[in-house]
């Protein structure tokens, strides 16, 4: 019985029309250092400062810590104005099988490489909130634990603000490298989603136990792992 449903959030189940990536490729050339797509897409779903400091360097600049925080801080601004301009929503179906799930007595709840103040910006604009009677059980940001993706520790966090015990019992999803990586790393079920920017045979040369088109198959996908138990 699956007892926890672990969701990335841009790409995953909100569809921000890619602006995360347009705010970070802006904010880290406009360091001077150069931006492939394939670095990029490397680095997107980690925590966001650790990603610009990875693109800098990859990019020929030098991270130096005021350089990081400063990009930081200029990819937060460049994303609030996309935001502003073109407001995230959710994917479709995705809502639909959070509640049916739920319904069920699987707790949801996100992750995501971004840090708390930019989710509290993104989350009361979609009407989703966690706590009781709420959407969602948990939230957790790459900025509350000691490191983001890939390392397990948001999936872990949130296994321990809802209460599970068993990784046996926790499907992770998420539309980038770094999301299926966290799930393997935290031993949890790796689901690779296709909302994303990459496609089924980007996700599928990664270690992973299943790709859907999207969130909204979960439930289905769950009611035939209870058939085969």
């Amino acid at each position: 019985m699956i007892e926890l449903i672990v969701c990335d959030m841009a790409g995953t189940t909100i569809d921000e029309h890619a602006d995360v990536y347009r705010a970070l490729e802006n904010s880290v050339r406009e360091t001077g250092a150069e931006v492939t797509a394939q670095n990029l897409q490397t680095w997107m779903g980690a925590e966001k400062r650790e990603a610009i400091t990875a693109l800098i360097t990859l990019g020929g600049g030098v991270p130096e810590k005021q350089l990081v925080d400063a990009t930081f801080e200029r990819f937060r601004e460049l994303l609030f104005s996309y935001y502003e301009q073109n407001p995230p929503v959710a994917l479709p179906g995705v809502v639909e099988a959070f509640r049916k799930l739920s319904a069920q007595g699987v707790k949801i709840a996100l992750t995501t490489g971004f840090s708390r103040d930019v989710a509290s910006v993104i989350l009361p604009q979609l009407g989703w909130a966690a706590g009781e009677g709420e959407l969602l059980d948990a939230v957790v940001t790459a900025d509350e634990v000691a490191a983001g993706r890939p390392a397990p520790y948001m999936i872990h966090r949130v296994m321990e603000l809802t209460g599970i015990r068993d990784v046996r019992k926790v499907i992770a999803a998420g539309d980038t490298v770094n999301d299926l990586q966290a799930a393997k790393n935290a031993g949890v079920i790796a689901v690779g989603v296709l909302t994303g920017e990459l496609g089924r045979e980007d996700l599928e040369v990664h270690e992973h136990d299943v790709i859907l088109d999207g969130v909204a198959q979960l439930p289905q996908f769950i009611a035939q792992l209870e058939v085969k138990a």
